[in-house]
């Protein structure tokens, strides 16, 4: 029995609150369980160097734990110095989202994408890619509106993706781990997949000892099913309404 009553394949309670906040383009507070993930988007009217003059926009995402999150306080970065972990949490938010947009809709614009954790128990960097990605087709759609986009959000969006992180507790495959599971998995492995399937990262290695390819493919494929679901919660989220502000 998992800490939470769960069964081995299900997932934790699973939202998007669109319009969070009102500046951003696009504003989420993704929830799974009691992780809680404010994700915003911002557009920004410039490209890195290795751009200019490529006729190309850029998407780059930031992470970060708010000193609240956990239960004890963690330091806010300071003088320039960002955590490791944090670094490389937003390069692989950075890389998911990437693999959903064609930047050539959007030349000579950065999207940001910033991520902070609210809540910390367990699966914050995938609950961070779930809530991007709902935020960047608001942002997206309201590109289009105010005439930023070249051919329209969904020509800027050939992809979609989502996240999940999978993992071996006690023997046994389960998805969507919370904190407690998290700390004592033999295994445990991130999956970024597209909705038709595809893998974008698939990240994560044996906490203890060494695991089968069997296990391995077990655990992919535990990861798809859950995915599924995920992105259905995605589009259901986004099919709504959108909030008129936070």
């Amino acid at each position: 029995m998992r800490p939470d009553g769960r069964q081995p394949l299900e997932l934790r309670p699973l939202a998007f609150r669109r319009r969070f906040t009102d500046a951003p383009l696009g504003s989420v507070l993704a929830s799974a369980g009691r992780t809680l993930v404010l994700c915003t988007v911002t557009v920004e009217e410039t490209v890195p160097p290795f751009l200019l003059n490529t006729n190309k926009g850029w998407l780059t995402a930031e992470y970060a734990m708010l000193p609240g999150s956990t239960g004890g306080r963690k330091p806010r970065d300071r003088g320039g110095k960002v955590d490791a972990r944090s670094l490389e949490i937003g390069r692989l938010i950075g890389r998911s989202l990437r693999a959903a947009v064609d930047t050539t809709r959007f030349p000579g614009k950065t999207l940001s994408i910033d991520c902070d954790v609210l809540q910390a128990d367990g699966g914050t960097r995938t609950t961070a890619i779930n809530g991007a990605m709902v935020a960047l087709i608001d942002a997206l759609r309201e590109m289009e509106q105010r005439r930023w986009l070249r051919g329209g959000a969904a020509a800027a969006l050939p992809n979609h993706v989502g996240a999940m992180s999978v993992g071996i507790v006690g023997g046994e495959v389960r998805v969507d781990l919370g904190y407690e599971e998290d700390s004592r998995a033999e295994v445990d492995l991130n999956v970024v997949l597209t909705a038709d399937g595809r893998f974008v990262e698939v990240q994560g290695g044996a906490e203890r000892g060494a695991f089968t390819p069997e296990q391995l493919d077990a655990m992919v494929a535990a990861a798809r099913g859950a995915l599924d679901q995920v992105i259905a919660v995605q589009r259901q989220a986004l099919a709504a309404p959108s909030p008129a502000g936070g």
